[in-house]
């Protein structure tokens, strides 16, 4: 797969971020030779593998595999935290500095100049900025591990419930009120396993509702490896059935394995497809799509909207289940009343959180086109780092009205 804009960002993150960490952290505090070779050595190589994590991970067997990810993510999310906690220390040092130089260049009353007296020029305090070093240094590592500890039990916690409710006109009347409840970008892999997913399908059963929808990115890694975590969505309950999409991580995982496992599950994958949600006193189709980018990376059949709407009766309400929030005004112009989506985590991590709407117009929340709505979900696992900061997990409850 070729490189993709996000990894080259990734990268280009590492590397910055650890000479970042690198000046701030070790060059300022010591002057001694072997502490900052050996900090050069251990930040060199945690770049390499931040860059090359996907390759290690794909040629390595499962377990070192397994552990490259662990490390390679934890480190990635520690050190996000460190250089924000600098950056933070770093801006109050600067606007402080700003705020002495205004106040001595500050217009003062004449007075008689005295008569010049020479004096020594005082040498330059070295223990103070050894001392100002480590104090930024000790404040850094005290907030950033604070922010780090923190992004973690969110990640691990009870997703937020979100419940709106969402009006279709042409909902029939015998399906007024019908819930759909969300599980999105739950990235079953290394860190998400089944004690968090048996979690999960208790919290969302105790919704009620009366049809599931599994938008994508379900997984981060193969069928014997992982296969015995996802069996707990079997337990989900729902009137209607459960129902599956697939996102871009789970055709790398290799998808076509993971549909016909979830339908020994009893889940139906919508690939391309729809189905019709009722019955004679009153339905709509649920309409489902396979990845935007996931089949086109690996050169296999993706996202296909005009197979899955084709032969559907267009006077009838639709329901379209599409793991990334695109091509959403060309769907609702095709007669979707609603999309239902997630892939963009709402940012998971500060500074994404605040640019994840450069990249996508329906970044997180809800969204309307005309009569047309989208619900993009914040997801309910994460990806990378094992943390959230400024976007929380979310399980969401949609209740469709007339």
């Amino acid at each position: 797969m070729p490189l993709s804009s996000f990894s080259l960002l990734i990268a280009l993150g590492a590397l910055l971020g650890h000479l970042y960490l690198f000046r701030r952290l070790v060059w300022n505090l010591t002057p001694r030779r072997t502490p900052r070779l050996v900090a050069a050595v251990v930040l060199g190589v945690m770049t390499l593998v931040l860059m090359a994590r996907r390759s290690l991970q794909r040629t390595l067997p499962e377990a070192p595999g397994d552990v490259v990810e662990l490390v390679s993510y934890s480190w990635m999310g520690l050190a996000l935290c460190l250089v924000l906690a600098l950056a933070v220390l770093d801006a109050g040092r600067a606007v402080l500095a700003v705020g002495r130089h205004l106040r001595s260049s500050a217009p003062r009353a004449s007075v008689p100049a005295p008569v010049p007296v020479p004096v020594p020029v005082p040498s330059v305090d070295a223990e103070r900025r050894r001392f100002l070093a480590q104090a930024t240094a000790g404040g850094a590592l005290a907030l950033g591990g604070g922010l780090a500890g923190y992004g973690s039990w969110r990640a691990f916690t009870a997703p937020e419930v979100t419940e709106l409710v969402v009006r279709i006109p042409r909902l029939p009347r015998a399906l007024e009120g019908l819930s759909i409840v969300q599980l999105t970008d739950l990235h079953v892999g290394s860190f998400i396993q089944r004690r968090f997913m048996d979690e999960l399908v208790r919290r969302a059963n105790a919704l009620k509702p009366d049809l599931v929808a599994i938008t994508g990115d379900l997984v981060d890694g193969s069928v014997p490896r992982l296969g015995g975590f996802v069996a707990a969505l079997g337990n989900l309950q729902a009137r209607y059935g459960r129902f599956f999409v697939t996102g871009n991580h789970d055709y790398s995982s290799g998808a076509n394995a993971w549909v016909a496992w979830l339908h020994s599950l009893g889940i139906a994958s919508l690939r391309n497809r729809h189905v019709r949600i009722g019955d004679a006193g009153g339905a709509f189709d649920l309409v489902g799509v396979d990845d935007w980018h996931g089949g086109r990376r690996l050169r296999q059949k993706g996202y296909d909207l005009e197979q899955a709407l084709a032969g559907r009766d267009p006077e009838r309400a639709a329901v379209l289940l599409a793991h990334q929030p695109a091509n959403f005004k060309v769907a609702a112009e095709r007669g979707v009343d609603l999309q239902i989506s997630g892939h963009t985590h709402g940012g998971q991590l500060f500074p994404m959180t605040a640019l994840i709407g450069l990249q996508w117009e329906h970044s997180a929340g809800h969204y309307r086109h005309g009569d047309s709505h989208i619900y993009v979900s914040r997801g309910c696992g994460f990806w990378g780092p094992p943390m959230r900061l400024g976007s929380p997990p979310e399980l969401v409850k949609l209740v469709l009205t007339s």
